[in-house]
């Protein structure tokens, strides 16, 4: 028969919902079985074999009622706050120091972990059984340890526990039932779960005490770093949401007011009619560094701009809103686009957050319907003109903070009044490509004004979930 350890095994599959209420339910009629063992266990006091049995039945006990509960954990699914891949980070196991790594966990029966021992007062005699010598590390030539020995292995911290257990214990009768841990004569910390009781004599005195040892080491191990894995999961889910929201709240701030279908309060930059909309990634996305922008100038122009930053998060924005008040800084100074362009290339190659930006900077003169624009590995502007739509020939030019001291060529073109100009970054199209956005032509061409443009661009490409965010500009010209 083949050993189930070969490797042409089947991987393990995630359970499903119908194996856990099988295992849940066997695990209720194993604990029954065993509480009715426990019941039948012998139970005279003078027969360490039936304290024995007992004992292991309670620890029996114990476990099932632990795996009754992680089951019912995993039938309930991933708890609130948890990302999907919920392991525990490398490391956890072992964090704080607590305890040393003390090697492949134990295997075998739960004898192999288990180990008892009995004190008698009257006679002081000590036994323990062979089990104990091997999760104390103390060899059996040294014989077993009295009550008063038994602290100098125990943790500082874990004595006045032990004391307060087994006082109870000889004096009041109390049973034993708790955790404590070890420091072996080889170094390895172990912990270590104690159930045991008194027993009396004729005369209702403590005559001896004795006690069952389990080695919870790797059982306390694992619940650690399922808690630590689970706080650090927590941790960063919150870290992620704060940061995003952030990062929202500033990409908000430096998008223009009139964004979205409220379109441009009035008569916009050089007589221009504008609308844009910032179109996000799916729910959850991180904030991308898209913006859109238009500027009257003082010299009665129009500057038009579209552009993407690589990275998500508050370090793109933060990014982000810097290039674009420089941008916004150079074109009131009055530097045409291709110059500004350079400009902004220097600027984001000197920047201390390393990043790549593509954009668009247009310059627009209401007097001659003039726009003079520049790229840096943008998409170029879609220009739609009596039902039909083209992009725009694009003069050369680099991506932003790619090549330090690169050149950017400057083009024009003659608009026409009824001219739909639209400008997006290329997260608009990255899926379904720019063909889509042309066969809106007819639409744009019945549109009242830029806004109802804008409301067919988002009923468009908008509905289905994104993978990228994307910024969308259109301006018609009067």
């Amino acid at each position: 028969m083949p050993s189930h350890l070969f490797a042409d095994r089947p991987a393990p599959q995630p359970p499903e919902r119908g194996t856990l209420d099988a295992l849940i339910s066997q695990t209720r009629r194993l604990r029954g079985g065993v509480d009715a063992v426990r019941r039948d266990a012998v139970t005279d006091e003078d027969d360490p074999q039936g304290r024995w049995q007992r004992a292991l039945c309670d620890l029996a006990v114990h476990q099932l009622d632990d795996l009754g509960a992680q089951l019912g954990q995993l039938k309930e699914g991933v708890p609130e706050g948890l990302t999907e891949t919920g392991t525990a980070p490398a490391g956890a196991a072992g964090a704080a120091g607590v305890e040393a790594p003390a090697g492949p966990p134990p295997t075998g029966s739960l004898l192999s972990r288990v180990g008892s021992a009995e004190w008698n007062l009257l006679t002081d005699e000590v036994s323990w059984s062979d089990e104990l010598y091997v999760i104390f590390g103390r060899s059996p030539e040294a014989g077993p340890m009295t009550l008063d020995e038994l602290p100098s292995m125990v943790f500082a911290e874990d004595q006045a526990l032990l004391t307060a257990m087994v006082t109870g214990c000889l004096i009041d009768g109390k049973p034993i039932d708790g955790e404590f841990r070890i420091v072996r004569v080889d170094g390895r910390v172990r912990t270590l779960h104690m159930m045991g009781e008194p027993v009396l004599d004729t005369d209702g005195c403590t005559a001896s005490m004795w006690a069952v040892l389990r080695d919870v080491s790797e059982l306390r191990r694992s619940e650690r770093a399922v808690r630590e894995s689970r706080d650090s999961l927590r941790r960063t889910r919150h870290i992620e949401q704060t940061e995003h929201r952030m990062a929202l709240e500033l990409h908000e701030a430096v998008l223009p007011p009139w964004r979205g279908s409220s379109g441009f309060p009035s008569e916009g930059p050089a007589g221009l009619d504008l609308a844009g909309q910032y179109l996000p990634a799916g729910s959850g996305a991180p904030v991308g560094g898209d913006w859109y922008d238009a500027l009257e100038l003082p010299d009665g122009q129009a500057l038009l701009t579209v552009g993407d930053l690589t990275g998500h998060g508050i370090s793109a924005t933060s990014t982000m809103a810097m290039l674009l008040g420089a941008l916004r800084g150079l074109a009131v100074a009055g530097i045409r686009p291709g110059a500004l362009m350079g400009h902004l290339n220097q600027v984001l190659d000197s920047s201390s957050q390393p990043a790549l930006g593509s954009a668009v900077c247009c310059r627009y003169d209401r007097r001659t319907r003039t726009l003079a624009w520049a790229q840096a590995g943008h998409p170029a502007p879609l220009l739609f003109r009596g039902g039909t739509g083209r992009a725009l020939e694009r003069p050369e030019g680099a991506l932003l903070g790619a090549t330090p001291g690169a050149a950017y060529e400057q083009d024009e073109v003659r608009l026409l009044p009824g001219d739909v100009l639209v400008l997006h970054t290329d997260g608009l199209t990255r899926d379904t490509g720019r063909e889509r956005l042309l066969e809106l032509a007819p639409r744009f061409a019945a549109a009242r004004d830029a806004q109802e443009c804008v409301r067919s661009l988002t009923e468009e490409f908008g509905r289905s979930p994104r993978a990228c965010d994307a910024c969308v500009m259109v301006v018609r010209i009067g």
